[in-house]
């Protein structure tokens, strides 16, 4: 099921407290993430609770897992309410499908670029996520990717920073963008300052694009169940 989003989609990912992630949708991001497998970003169901309770209903909020059982996917997302789960590493299609008929949303994070066709056919995935790393050379080898006007699912960019995502967004037809290590003072702390840059740079290079906008779903693809 696609998610609500008026204009460009700017998710600030990697979500440690509750101040920062009050602070990220201040500053005009539209959905959140919050990491629950074991990474330096790693948050429990409970403190995620918490946090995501006081956000307004109007805001995205996404679960990371990477390698994860599906079961335990499927019951935090679902406990929790969340809007969508972003699927990251190795995953049978089995698994993938299995977390998708039980979930509202599933984002799936592309492990390699060159897979981006096959899990565009994939019926479960609703969104697609690349790259998988967080380093701005791995975004660049993506680039032809993000210009294939054929693609049929919405793509979200990541590895990007507070400058790279000028250029990216203006440049380029993505739905959404990501945001984690390029914004940190260390890891799951948010630098307030880049995290404003980012998302106002972000929302300034959508409203000043030199390429056209897609609606979504594309004419002639079909929204996913």
């Amino acid at each position: 099921m696609l998610l609500d989003a008026e204009g460009l989609f700017i998710k600030v990912s990697g979500l440690t407290s509750e101040a920062d992630t009050l602070f990220a949708i201040a500053l005009g991001a539209n959905a959140v993430g919050f990491d629950f497998g074991p990474t330096a970003r790693q948050v429990s169901p409970t403190l995620a609770h918490d946090i995501i309770r006081r956000l307004p209903t109007s805001v995205a909020t996404v679960g990371v897992f990477r390698n994860e059982m599906p079961e335990r996917i499927v019951q935090i997302t679902n406990t929790l309410g969340l809007s969508a789960a972003q699927l990251e590493g190795v995953m049978s299609k089995a698994t993938l499908r299995y977390v998708a008929e039980r979930v509202h949303t599933v984002i799936r994070v592309v492990p390699h670029h060159q897979e981006v066709y096959e899990y565009e056919a994939e019926p479960g995935v609703d969104y697609l996520q690349l790259p998988e790393s967080d380093r701005h050379e791995d975004m660049l080898s993506c680039l032809n990717v993000y210009e294939d006007t054929l693609l049929l699912r919405p793509l979200i960019a990541a590895g990007l920073d507070e400058s790279s995502v000028v250029g990216l967004v203006q440049n380029y037809d993505v739905w959404g963008v990501d945001v984690l290590g390029g914004i940190e003072s260390e890891p799951g702390v948010k630098d307030p300052v880049k995290m404003g840059e980012f998302i106002a740079n972000a929302r300034w290079a959508y409203e000043n694009a030199t390429v056209p906008r897609r609606t979504w779903p594309v004419e002639g693809g079909e929204e996913p169940d």
